[in-house]
């Protein structure tokens, strides 16, 4: 486990002050968010959060996937979610190239074909955007009580710009 040292040392400084003992996990703020694992987004800094406020839900290009919405409906319905935000972001490799593209060059990386991977490329963001929030919204199990709304996020200034 030495490839992990500097990481569990990190964790033992972080349990350290650990405040989040005996915490119940619902969303304090009641919110959740799906967004990009892109190590730029820092979802619960970027929109005045902290731990235990919100769920977020991350993959790569920030999509309401089918277990993207499993949770979701979840956090609505157990967890105290009543506002949900789908955040995709500017330069995301998802949208950037195109689906053959990026299995592409993930066959070149692993040097095994990935032909037989969906990957998810986002041809248009803000019309994914769009369709990811109506797939929200109208999710039997989700219902009209629930703010749902998509925004792009910009990586090189920090701000959400509203699309939905």
């Amino acid at each position: 486990m030495a490839d992990f040292d500097d990481l569990l040392a990190a964790n033992r400084s972080f349990a350290d002050s650990f405040s989040l003992a005996g915490f119940d996990g619902i969303a304090r703020a009641g919110v959740a968010m799906v967004t990009c694992m892109d190590s730029r987004i820092d979802p619960l800094n970027m929109i005045g959060l902290k731990a235990g406020d919100a769920k977020i839900l991350r993959n790569p290009g920030g999509r309401v996937t089918d277990q993207a919405l499993v949770a979701l409906v979840l956090g609505v319905n157990l967890l105290n979610v009543d506002r949900v935000l789908v955040v995709e972001h500017t330069r995301c490799a998802m949208a950037s190239s195109s689906e053959d593209e990026l299995k592409q060059r993930l066959t070149e990386s692993a040097g095994r074909d990935a032909e037989w991977m969906t990957l998810g490329a986002i041809d248009d963001q803000r019309r994914t955007i769009e369709a990811d929030v109506i797939r929200v919204k109208t999710h039997p199990l989700i219902g009209d009580a629930v703010s749902v709304g998509g925004f792009l996020y910009d990586v090189d200034s920090g701000l959400l710009e509203p699309i939905v």
